[in-house]
């Protein structure tokens, strides 16, 4: 079963996450139940898209869709190059903040309908984002249908080579009390690559760069092109949120 909206709620509300994408600064961490700590990197993500950033942007093809925008710095970047791009994010304040920077933003998890199912060319989950759910096989599934036919999945895996689920929380500060627990994993690229050809998505390039790495998936299914749309890809950041069949438009 796909995870829930309300499943990735915590981390929308959880404080710490909520103050540092304000601020733009840190420490914050992603807190397991027996203690073990990863460091988040907030200050990277909150500032402009740098050249690791804009190397994979080069990669992207057509329309890309942001899932777990944060605070914007890819949507931005996109935006600012005239490109169609939409970020989706469950936080609120990533939201605003990746519209504050003249990107688009949805307040939208990727389990919900969204904008342009099966037409967007390149999806990116980076920063981790593969995490999202604490299910890989359901995040990978999902950005399946996303893609269109012969499109490319974009993601950033954990530089090395793990394979783990479980429950996390937010902090600011180890020696924090527990606070509210969501499911998330983290994958190095092996464990990706196996849940990748389950989903009928294949590996068409791996890189690494800036001590990160990075795998591009294509859906197995080129034999077409996805449809046009019906009306131009206009950016919008108020798009309807029953908008999932065609490309939105924006109304003057």
């Amino acid at each position: 079963m796909s995870p829930r909206t309300t499943d990735m709620a915590p981390w929308a509300a959880a404080d710490p996450y909520t103050a540092a994408l304000r601020t733009g600064t840190g420490p914050l961490f992603l807190r397991r139940s027996d203690g073990w700590l990863l460091p988040l990197d907030i200050e990277r993500w909150c500032a402009r898209a740098d050249a690791v950033d804009r190397d994979v942007l080069d990669r992207c093809e057509g329309a890309v869709l942001d899932v777990g925008c944060g605070p914007g710095r890819l949507v931005a970047e996109l935006a600012a190059r005239g490109r169609t791009v939409l970020g989706i994010d469950v936080s609120a304040t990533a939201v605003e903040r990746t519209t504050s920077l003249g990107g688009p933003a949805l307040l939208r998890s990727v389990f919900e309908a969204l904008p342009g199912e099966g037409r967007w060319p390149t999806v990116l989950l980076m920063d981790g984002n593969v995490g999202i759910g604490g299910d890989p096989r359901a995040l990978l599934a999902r950005a399946a249908q996303l893609v269109c036919p012969g499109g490319t999945l974009i993601v950033e895996t954990e530089p090395v080579d793990v394979d783990e689920r479980a429950q996390v929380e937010v902090t600011d500060a180890p020696g924090r009390p527990p606070g509210r627990s969501f499911p998330w994993a983290r994958l190095g690229a092996p464990a990706l690559l196996r849940y990748a050809k389950r989903a009928g998505l294949r590996a068409t390039a791996q890189w690494d760069a800036g001590g990160r790495r990075f795998v591009s998936l294509s859906t197995r299914n080129a034999n077409r092109s996805a449809d046009p749309p019906k009306s131009p890809a206009v950016i919008s950041s108020q798009w309807p949120r029953n908008a999932s069949a065609e490309w939105p438009v924006v109304r003057a």
